[in-house]
């Protein structure tokens, strides 16, 4: 049985009470009132009614921590060392579509390093979670990383720059290269919920160019307690350059590999 702390409670209650408006939005999702952001980049009513009960419920738990928030951005905490990284709705297009397959991430990060993460996914009412030292999980349920050794035999997930977004020749040279030599990709629209899968092990890798930092906050620790591997794509902090690749410690290197020539540009 897993043992939960208090910070756990903190994070799953904030998102439980968000994912309720979520659900309800989902279920009149013709009804949303969208606005268009950028090309291919939507906000809903339903990302700032998630955002506002979460930065509500966190600062009512934790009022001297900061906020890094997808819609409002960052606001500094009072103590200086703390600091909440959120998307209230990851998978916004697939939420809009009417696609069931989205989720809330929550990661702290404290003195630069991210240390506890939760990514609640509402229609399968699954909560992944982790702290720094105390393992990850799926609601009660021990998280590790897959035993799969060779590349022929693993599952990969990724994400697809969409119009207006990213290098799409450079993806394409990674695409190719790991579809030639892994048992399949997969693309499922919601960077963190596809990390969360990687430390279930149900993805063996992943890599994605050109993430936010609340797109991944939650999903590294969350890899790391689970027994794997995840770093930046293109060297530094992956925090800062959004490049990204993740993977169980077998396979990790062989990937990384495998992206070298797609990350340098195709050289």
């Amino acid at each position: 049985m897993a043992v939960r702390s208090a910070l756990y409670h903190v994070m799953s209650a904030a998102a439980l009470k968000a994912a309720r408006g979520l659900k309800r939005d989902f279920g009149e999702v013709e009804q949303l009132q969208v606005s268009v952001k950028g090309p291919g980049d939507f906000v809903s009513t339903a990302d700032l009614k998630a955002e506002k009960v979460l930065r509500e419920e966190l600062a009512k738990a934790r009022p001297h921590f900061g906020f890094v928030m997808e819609e409002s951005g960052e606001t500094k905490g009072r103590d200086g060392r703390h600091r909440w990284i959120v998307d209230p709705l990851d998978g916004t297009t697939n939420f809009l579509h009417g696609i069931p397959h989205f989720a809330i991430s929550i990661g702290l990060e404290e003195d630069g390093e991210i240390v506890a993460g939760l990514i609640y996914h509402p229609i399968a009412d699954e909560i992944y979670w982790a702290e720094k030292g105390r393992g990850a999980y799926l609601n009660d349920r021990r998280l590790r990383v897959s035993a799969r050794r060779n590349l022929e035999e693993s599952l990969i997930g990724t994400g697809i720059p969409f119009r207006g977004h990213g290098d799409h020749p450079r993806y394409l040279t990674a695409l190719a290269a790991v579809m030639r030599a892994t048992s399949g990709v997969r693309r499922i629209g919601v960077a963190s919920l596809d990390l969360a899968y990687v430390a279930a092990g149900r993805f063996d890798g992943f890599w994605e160019f050109g993430l936010k930092p609340w797109d991944m906050a939650a999903g590294i620790v969350l890899i790391r307690e689970a027994g794997g591997t995840v770093a930046g794509l293109s060297g530094g902090n992956v925090m800062d350059n959004g490049d990204i690749i993740a993977a169980n410690p077998a396979i990790y290197r062989p990937l990384r590999a495998l992206l070298a020539s797609p990350i340098a540009g195709g050289d």
